[in-house]
């Protein structure tokens, strides 16, 4: 019973400082540039995925961590980021943010030609069961996976307990 008091928390003070900071995030048009694509250029009827802004604020907790990104579409047609996984993490969650309450997501939708934006405040990404705490200065390895598109490699940057981006989030 003292654990699950202790873990709930450990939860609460991470979902905290992952949630701080800035308003809800939602898919918005435009695209970002930067990072790895996937498909065939913006003219096609195919998703053309990029990532930029990602970050992993240094965790407070030895066992969670947030992690933030951008996923640009260029291309034609929508997609959908169905799953998110790490080695550093036993498991990685999506999560939605609405009217301050959090809810886990099985996928989120990315728009052809527009963004999927994961920002504090907002759309995020768990780290559960950290198999070792990140630093930072270290970098996270992260795979999303996608509906149509083939998977991406992201290496995700820990910034400080504190970063907030002046752009792009």
């Amino acid at each position: 019973m003292r654990r699950a008091a202790l873990t709930a928390a450990t939860l609460a003070s991470a979902l905290a400082l992952a949630l701080a900071g800035c308003a809800g995030a939602a898919p918005d048009s435009g695209s970002d540039g930067s990072g790895s694509g996937s498909g065939s250029g913006s003219g096609s009827g195919k998703a053309d995925l990029s990532v930029s802004s990602s970050y992993m604020p240094q965790p407070v907790s030895a066992d969670m961590a947030a992690g933030f990104l951008t996923i640009a579409n260029k291309g034609g047609a929508k997609d959908e980021l169905t799953s998110v996984t790490s080695d550093v993490a036993g498991e990685v969650t999506m999560h939605s943010t609405s009217g301050g309450a959090m809810t886990e997501e099985n996928s989120f939708a990315i728009p052809a030609h527009g963004r999927l934006v994961f920002r504090s405040g907002g759309n995020h990404l768990m780290f559960e069961m950290l198999k070792r705490k990140p630093r930072q200065g270290q970098s996270v390895t992260v795979k999303l996976t996608f509906a149509k598109s083939g998977p991406l490699t992201v290496e995700m940057p820990v910034k400080s307990a504190t970063y907030n981006p002046s752009t792009g989030h």
